[in-house]
């Protein structure tokens, strides 16, 4: 079912849900092995041991023992590697894969996981009660845990126990009173809950434990900033090629959008340890070439190759998993994660610990040293002091150095950069240069997909530049900013 349901998105994926929610309980309503209609009865009490839990006191014990223990998986879980990949899902297919990770196989992951806390609740609740039948698990239920998660919020692990008591225990409540009152306390009933879906919604989008949680964090003492070194990271790394030698080749690539030709059969190298400059004035053609070359679009013609490894077919999280590193012309951060959580998501492929080792922390040793590089990293760009601050409460210019230090967290031989000065002002561009000049000279291959020319000029090793599609002019920076080409595609056509 998740493999079927996982593939579908947006709001096909919450139709696909319903319809499940239809036809499975009249599969089970019309199999008489489950006891069809009348259900299945007569179901012992649960033995552990030598202890018989047919009692509603002894059971109740089980059943809070069993809800914290899921509980603190799950808490566990969202601090780990796998965790920030789940909090990250939101973000899309593409800012996933630009690390390495497979937003499909964490869905399917999330689903499978869901399904077996659904399925130690219906265990519990069939011997609870010692009969179960398909009725209790209507399209009517799904509604109810629909109100319970949105009330009380989705970005919070505590909102799924501030949700469910507050669904139940009102539910409970109005059960008493409303037929004091009315003789149509079902109706009333609905109508009460209907209005506060609403109310919260409109007044309360986050839900009621949003505010909670902030609270929380308002009394929490500041957690003490420490910047580490490179000494201190014990991930995985890299061996670098030498420098100059050819890393990727991209050979007449041509794009084309039906009769439209957004790319047409440029070619050019990039050396390791060299910043290269890919500019041109807009609709040149250089975001859809960057595209190309990480894999995010799909080539027309020509080829790219990258380190001897030809990147036809290959997916953007394989050619990521090669060494290739990007940021994104439109900041893609997780707003709700702190900027330390978002850099460390860089750092995912560096990893191997799983679902299971981090629900159950037996991944602490690893965590420490991502959490190290990502620390790193942030020092790296001049951010360390802002590694505990929600990411999107940052300025566009910083989230670009948030961006670009993810990137450096996936040690890549080749970082690509689109467009990284768009929208900073003067001193923020300066910032970002003085950046790319320290990587350049530690070793680190970059390329810059920018329109700025300006920005570029005294920056870059070399230049190409594009115009409608077609490489016009490579080589040096004082040598494109004479070529009569590059003046006219900048100036008009009277430069």
């Amino acid at each position: 079912m998740g493999g079927i349901t996982m593939r579908l998105g947006s709001h096909y994926l919450a139709l696909s849900t319903i319809a499940w929610g239809l036809a499975v309980p009249l599969v089970f309503a019309n199999t008489h092995a489950l006891g069809s209609h009348t259900g299945i009865d007569g179901i012992p009490a649960i033995h552990l041991g030598p202890w018989v839990l047919d009692e509603s006191r002894s059971i109740f014990i089980l059943i809070w023992l069993l809800v914290l223990l899921g509980a603190w998986f799950a808490y566990n879980l969202l601090g780990s590697r796998v965790g920030r990949t789940v909090r990250a899902l939101r973000g899309g297919g593409i800012l996933m894969a630009s690390f390495g990770a497979d937003a499909f196989r964490v869905r399917l992951m999330l689903f499978v996981l869901a399904s077996a806390y659904a399925a130690v609740a219906g265990w519990l609740f069939a011997h609870a009660n010692r009969f179960v039948s398909h009725t209790p698990f209507s399209l009517h239920a799904s509604i109810d845990y629909v109100f319970m998660m949105v009330a009380a919020g989705m970005s919070q692990l505590s909102s799924a126990l501030i949700g469910s008591t507050l669904y139940i225990g009102l539910n409970n409540v109005l059960q008493d009173v409303l037929p004091l009152v009315t003789s149509r306390g079902a109706q009333v009933n609905s109508l009460i809950f209907a209005l506060l879906f609403l109310l919260i919604l409109e007044r309360m989008p986050g839900g009621i434990g949003r505010p909670i949680v902030r609270l929380v964090e308002r009394f929490r003492p500041a957690r003490k900033i420490e910047p580490v070194s490179s000494a201190a990271t014990k991930l995985p790394s890299r061996t670098m090629p030498q420098k100059g030698t050819c890393i990727l080749k991209a050979d007449k690539v041509s794009k084309r959008f039906g009769g439209l030709v957004a790319v047409n059969e440029v070619s050019f190298d990039i050396n390791a340890g060299e910043i290269l400059g890919l500019i041109g004035p807009n609709g040149a053609g250089k975001s859809t070439m960057f595209n190309l070359l990480t894999g995010t679009l799909p080539l027309s013609g020509g080829a790219v190759s990258f380190l001897n490894t030809p990147l036809q077919g290959k997916t953007q999280r394989e050619i990521a998993l090669l060494g290739v590193a990007r940021t994104f012309q439109h900041v893609k951060l997780r707003p709700r994660m702190t900027v330390l959580d978002n850099v460390a998501l860089g750092a995912h492929a560096r990893g191997k610990c799983g679902l299971f080792r981090g629900g159950l922390q037996l991944d602490r040793d690893e965590e420490a040293s991502i959490m190290a590089e990502a620390m790193y990293q942030l020092t790296r760009v001049g951010l360390a002091e802002h590694a505990y601050d929600m990411a999107g409460s940052l300025p566009l210019g910083t989230q670009r150095l948030v961006e670009i230090a993810r990137a450096l967290a996936a040690d890549p031989v080749l970082i690509m950069l689109d467009e990284p000065a768009a929208g900073l002002r003067l001193l923020e561009k300066q910032a970002l240069a003085t950046l790319l000049e320290n990587l350049r000279a530690e070793g680190v291959t970059v390329l810059i997909v920018e329109h700025d020319m300006e920005f570029v000029m005294n920056l870059v090793d070399r230049l190409v530049v594009m115009n409608f599609g077609s490489k016009i002019a490579e080589g040096r920076p004082e040598e494109v900013r004479a070529d009569p080409q590059v003046q006219a595609a900048y100036l008009g056509s009277d430069a």
